[in-house]
């Protein structure tokens, strides 16, 4: 979810949902090491609980970045070993750890000595065409006896090599019985599904058989799922909640980053476009919210017209 899931997109969706934990997208051991850390690191209070997402393989630099995520207050530290893209292996860390499992496990074990946050991994089912159960049992094996005690499974093979990212979210078969056995060997660890998940049916039949479940792009692209998810899976009572409500608090968040930080409001909206999916006039309350030619006006004025009559059109000036 790399350029993804920012804080604006995380603040969105905290208002929609109370009690999801929220994954920041991956940043880089190096960018915490040599770069602007209050960039990479700054979030909004009103997110948690929150999760701060590493990549990376060295284990001093692993633990360095833990340190910063429980000193800037972040609720888990999460190491990625599930990203595919050829651009994460050059950095030789992603889903090629998997094949390194003596390495994660030396990386977890400095990050659980370093902080008093949960050390989490998140990781696929096997890389390349190796399917064979035994390789990712002996990775959780090895990666638990360090010190992790929850695995978030993507519960798909990574090819490594021929399949773009995109690619490798849709060709490898999804496998959710592998996820299960694993749960079923390893009864101590909690362990979350990822993969393909749509509808809050299928996750309450995951749920039966794991003890959580990742949702990532469905839960972008048709955000008001969450709203309903506080209540389903929590115990929650419901809500009054609004799309509407909801846009109007973003609106809100955006005139205070353009006052606090000089953020554009089109850097946020850009987040919260799938928010009247399936409802009349969608298509052109996107159009609006993502129309740069508006970049001028003030989000209210923008949201005002998101909400014209559709006879009555708009004029940029």
């Amino acid at each position: 979810m790399m350029d993804w899931t920012d804080r604006h997109c995380r603040f969105f969706h905290r208002l929609l949902s109370r009690r999801a934990l929220l994954y920041t997208e991956m940043v880089t051991t190096g960018a915490l090491v040599h770069g602007d850390v209050e960039r990479h690191l700054r979030f909004n209070h009103e997110e948690h609980p929150v999760a701060l997402q590493l990549g990376g393989s060295d284990p001093a630099d692993l633990a360095q970045g833990a340190r910063l995520a429980e000193r800037w207050g972040y609720d888990e530290v999460n190491l990625n070993c599930g990203c595919p893209s050829e651009r994460v292996q050059r950095g030789a860390f992603g889903a090629c750890l998997m094949a390194e499992p003596r390495l994660v496990a030396d990386g977890v074990k400095a990050m659980v000595d370093s902080v008093g946050i949960p050390v989490t991994v998140k990781h696929r089912i096997g890389i390349d065409q190796r399917e064979d159960y035994g390789f990712v049992q002996d990775f959780v094996g090895q990666v638990s006896e360090a010190g992790c005690r929850t695995f978030i499974v993507h519960a798909r093979n990574a090819w490594l090599k021929g399949l773009s990212p995109k690619e490798n979210r849709e060709v490898p078969p999804l496998r959710y019985a592998t996820v299960h056995r694993l749960k079923q060997d390893f009864p101590h660890l909690t362990v979350s599904i990822n993969g393909g998940l749509t509808t809050s049916e299928q996750v309450v039949q995951q749920l039966q058989a794991v003890d959580g479940a990742m949702v990532g792009r469905e839960a972008y692209h048709n955000p008001w799922w969450l709203a309903h998810w506080d209540e389903a899976f929590f115990g929650e009572a419901p809500r009054a909640i609004t799309r509407e409500s909801v846009e109007a608090q973003m609106v809100h968040y955006m005139v205070c980053e353009a006052a606090e930080h000089g953020t554009p409001w089109s850097a946020i909206a850009r987040h919260m476009l799938g928010l009247r999916n399936g409802l009349p006039g969608a298509r052109r309350w996107r159009q609006v919210w993502s129309d740069h030619r508006l970049k001028g006006r003030s989000p209210h004025e923008v949201m005002g017209l998101a909400h014209a009559p559709t006879d009555a059109g708009y004029r940029v000036t």
